[in-house]
């Protein structure tokens, strides 16, 4: 039996720790709130995003010596390093075909006419719950979950590291691919939003506004919805509709964790990627169809990461046979049926 190895950040918290650990937390909230009420939200640079989750782990584990601390810096520069070429490749994505739009309005016509008087979802919604000139309040909820996009997954992440190197290692494994798997489809079929097709230059096809980021002018957080108006503009590749990798990483965030939990927790969990859903699809900035690839891509990422782990697995287990030395042959006790 092999004994799972113990992370760096496993060890047990004293009693005399936890209140210390409180007001770390409460401190790191407070700073957090307050660089993003005047800097914005960390949401351009996955180093900042990272720099925050870091600064989280040394709050939690503050008893911990700076040497486990820095082991974070290790595990994580090369990540987040692959991060940052992802989105700026992501920026050049468009540059070898013209961007899909048309067939895209169609799909979501297709799919859904019969119930909106043949509109696509967009604008079926904004026309039934979106005022022009007023923020509606659950237009905050939207911008919330919409930049939950930013923070969700790498924070799973780094709960994971924490908690279970093994674990962060199979996370990590399926985040990378779907994102190699969606930077790959940007490049062949660059796919244009609702948002993208409402403009004027483009033919204005669809009578949509673009309103991801109304709520935070709601809730007095003008230069975090300054932030992301920023990054949505100058940092981002805007016909990288297809897939949606945001309602496929909130899946992925989510549908990770279901093996290991009761049944009747998943319909909770699963609230969030239809919750991401909604706010896509009703803020302009993807496509229904979008959204159905995007899962599509989740399901066919853990089919294939899990038959090269148990491809992997198996041929471990095969070279330690041949390595571990053994009985001779006719001492050798036929292998006890494996239990599950």
């Amino acid at each position: 039996m092999t004994v799972p190895q113990e992370s760096p950040e496993e060890s047990g918290t004293p009693a005399g720790g936890k209140r210390r650990r409180v007001v770390a937390m409460l401190l790191w909230l407070a700073l957090f709130a307050v660089g993003t009420a005047f800097i914005g939200l960390p949401t351009s640079d996955p180093f900042i995003a990272f720099g925050w989750l870091w600064l989280a782990t040394i709050a939690w584990h503050s008893d911990q010596p700076w040497r486990r601390h820095l082991r974070f810096l290790r595990d994580w520069l090369p990540i987040c390093s692959l991060l940052v070429v992802y989105n700026i490749s992501r920026g050049y994505a468009d540059n070898l075909f013209a961007p899909h739009v048309t067939e895209l309005i169609a799909a979501d016509r297709w799919m859904f006419g019969g119930v909106t008087g043949g509109d696509v979802p967009t604008a079926w919604l904004q026309r039934h719950l979106y005022e022009p000139g007023a923020v509606q309040w659950w237009e905050v909820a939207v911008s919330v979950v919409y930049f939950s996009h930013f923070l969700a997954v790498p924070t799973v992440a780094v709960v994971l590291w924490m908690r279970s190197r093994p674990q962060w290692g199979r996370f990590m494994r399926r985040w990378f691919t779907l994102c190699v798997a969606g930077l790959v489809t940007y490049f062949v079929y660059p796919a244009a939003p609702p948002w993208w097709a409402a403009e004027p230059q483009h033919g204005a096809l669809v009578d949509v506004q673009r309103i991801s980021t109304n709520g935070w002018e709601a809730i007095g957080l003008h230069g975090a919805g300054n932030a992301l108006n920023a990054l949505q503009v100058e940092a981002s590749n805007p016909v990288a509709a297809m897939p949606s990798l945001h309602t496929a990483f909130a899946l992925l965030a989510v549908v990770f964790f279901l093996p290991s939990l009761r049944r009747r927790w998943w319909p909770l969990l699963l609230c969030y990627p239809l919750a991401m859903t909604f706010t896509l699809v009703y803020s302009g900035e993807h496509w229904v169809i979008d959204v159905l690839v995007g899962w599509l891509y989740v399901g066919v990422v853990f089919v294939v990461m899990g038959a090269a782990e148990r491809w992997w697995s198996r041929r471990r287990t095969r070279e330690d046979d041949v390595t571990r030395p053994g009985p001779p042959d006719r001492e050798r006790v036929p292998d006890a049926p494996a239990r599950f």
